[in-house]
């Protein structure tokens, strides 16, 4: 083999040894966060850990401590050695969602422009949306929240990752929203998967009967199609 030879392979190797990693690292940044709150997830279920909302009666600073103390080795440390009931905490009893079976809690950010990326992104890396045009908690209406969509692919899991479990969602489980000081309390009573373009529940949103509409992207970490859970008021 010649010194041109070995030069070419030597470069045709180099490149395909940098493509491959690249490819392994798009999976990774892509579903690397799905992955982890799968885990995470099962190990909850394994231990029997049990997530309960606060209770409003229960003075604010007694349930900030015991959060604390449950946090206290980091999220890991609660998950692996922390008590088996651990109480969840609104983010911002002005507008919150807290899910208990996966032990979520968001701040939900009012009003964002759902076909506005400019807008809606920014709030998707700090919680929650609620479209706009949608109905607020106790409203007779379509309530749509969101936690979906990126702009490039290694930016996956700095937006959705609060609703990755949607899909482990079944009727029956429960969906806690804190709108203006207010508890509202409702139960999961279907899931659907429809097309990324379906916005139907966002332009008819004035249905006369209050549903609770919460939204990722289907499958995990890809912007294919969304995955929508149904709730109604308990």
């Amino acid at each position: 083999m010649s010194k041109d030879e070995i030069i070419r392979f030597l470069i045709l190797r180099t490149i395909g040894n940098f493509l491959l990693l690249f490819a392994i690292f798009g999976v990774l940044a892509t579903f690397g966060p799905s992955l982890y709150y799968e885990i995470y997830f099962k190990i909850t279920q394994i231990r029997g850990i049990s997530y309960t909302v606060a209770d409003k009666e229960t003075p604010f600073g007694e349930l900030l401590r015991k959060s604390k103390e449950a946090q206290a080795g980091g999220r890991l440390g609660a998950l692996l050695t922390g008590p088996k009931e651990q109480i969840l905490i609104p983010k911002d009893t002005n507008f919150s969602i807290l899910i208990p079976k996966l032990g979520a809690s968001a701040k939900v950010f009012a009003n964002a422009d759902p076909v506005n990326q400019k807008e809606f992104l920014p709030f998707l890396q700090k919680g929650v949306a609620h479209a706009k045009g949608t109905f607020f908690p106790g409203l007779a209406g379509n309530i749509y929240l969101f936690a979906h969509s990126t702009d490039n692919f290694w930016d996956v899991g700095r937006y959705n990752a609060i609703f990755y479990l949607l899909k482990d969602l079944e009727q029956g489980d429960d969906v806690t929203i804190f709108f203006e000081n207010q508890r509202h309390n409702y139960v999961v009573t279907e899931s659907r998967v429809v097309d990324a373009e379906d916005v139907s529940f966002i332009t008819k949103s004035n249905t006369g009967k209050e549903v609770l509409i919460l939204q990722t992207c289907w499958p995990p970490g890809t912007t294919w199609k969304r995955l929508l859970v149904f709730a109604e008021p308990k």
